[in-house]
């Protein structure tokens, strides 16, 4: 009896001890586990929230995958406030004397350098769809971080007394960035438009970019501003190559959480089936050749739908899409 208690007792002994191995063993690969590999966990978790599953994907000749999602799928309808959205699929009134429906059909059959984006060569999203840029691995991975991917640096400082408070602080500042602007404040704006030339200037640095587009303001570069930008900007950093990309960017927070290009986050809704945001432009302008350009106009609507505040973007007839964000008040609209 003796013997059998103490074998039985060593059993639970060697038992408790294997276990114990057992269970240091486990948590000690779970501390081992390399920083790498938590991060390509969050990194491929976050492509699967971007990379709706598509109706048909289309292979652009510059690498860039475009996959036709659903209309209701894009990544807009993530956000709380969209859910149960119903699409406004047309605004319900244009700037009067900028844009309506005949001026527009007139204007593009007359056109005979019409801008087309590069994936099309090989293929259109059918209706009831909307084209989206495949995001990669390596584009996430060249973002300082899973969570900045897409978003511009935060800027805060003081402004001059000489400068409008509505000032980009890049202006007046020494931060590398060099710019050539016209500006107009002091009033309330409910639209405006822009036309610009489309180029491919070179990029030297991979962390440097250049860009042209339509920027409206409201507030201050404190923690109010709020921001609609939209034209074509040549970002190594963003897109991984030099080439010369349709783009749209918004914040409700001087940048800070909110905000985004393109389609990487919840604020924009897409209707248009023809045009991927993020997505290259092709042709574009040559010296002393072809010259080719963009017009953008942004104007403020009341939806029919909701009382969300909208803004509805077309692009000279390449692209048509609407911005709509629940907190943001804008003063100024484009198009």
């Amino acid at each position: 009896m003796g013997d059998a208690y103490v074998s039985r007792s060593m059993s639970r002994c060697r038992l408790a001890m294997v276990l114990f191995v057992l269970g240091f063993m486990v948590l000690t690969c779970a501390a081992r586990n390399p920083p790498a590999t938590r991060q390509k966990l969050q990194v491929h978790k976050h492509l699967k929230r971007l990379n709706k599953k598509p109706v048909k994907t289309i292979q652009s000749p510059d690498g860039d995958i475009i996959d036709c999602v659903h209309i209701s799928h894009q990544p807009a309808f993530d956000h709380p406030f969209l859910k149960d959205h119903k699409i406004q699929m047309r605004p319900n009134f244009h700037p009067e004397g900028l844009y309506d429906d005949n001026k527009v059909n007139t204007e593009s059959k007359g056109k005979e350098n019409t801008i087309k984006q590069l994936w099309h060569v090989n293929g259109m999203c059918d209706e009831g769809t909307i084209p989206i840029r495949r995001t990669k691995e390596d584009d996430v991975l060249r973002a300082s971080s899973v969570k900045r991917y897409g978003k511009k640096k935060h800027t805060s400082m003081a402004m001059p007394n000489n400068i409008p408070k509505t000032a980009d602080p890049d202006l007046v500042n020494q931060s590398g960035h060099q710019h050539a602007i016209a500006y107009v404040e002091g009033d309330k704006f409910y639209g405006a438009k822009a036309t610009m030339n489309v180029w491919e200037p070179k990029i030297q640095q991979a962390n440097e970019f250049s860009l042209s587009q339509i920027w409206i303001l409201g507030g201050s570069f404190g923690e109010d501003l709020n921001s609609i930008e939209a034209g074509w900007q040549v970002s190594p950093d963003l897109y991984g190559d030099n080439n010369t990309r349709l783009f749209t960017y918004w914040t409700s927070d001087a940048y800070q959480a909110t905000g985004c290009y393109n389609l990487l986050c919840s604020g924009f809704i897409q209707i248009n089936n023809n045009i991927a945001m993020g997505a290259s432009i092709s042709p574009v302008s040559g010296y002393r050749n072809s010259q080719y350009d963009i017009s953008i106009l942004v104007w403020k609507v009341t939806s029919k739908f909701n009382p969300l505040t909208l803004v509805w973007t077309s692009m000279s007839a390449i692209i048509s899409l609407f911005f709509e964000h629940s907190t943001m008040s804008v003063k100024c609209v484009l198009r």
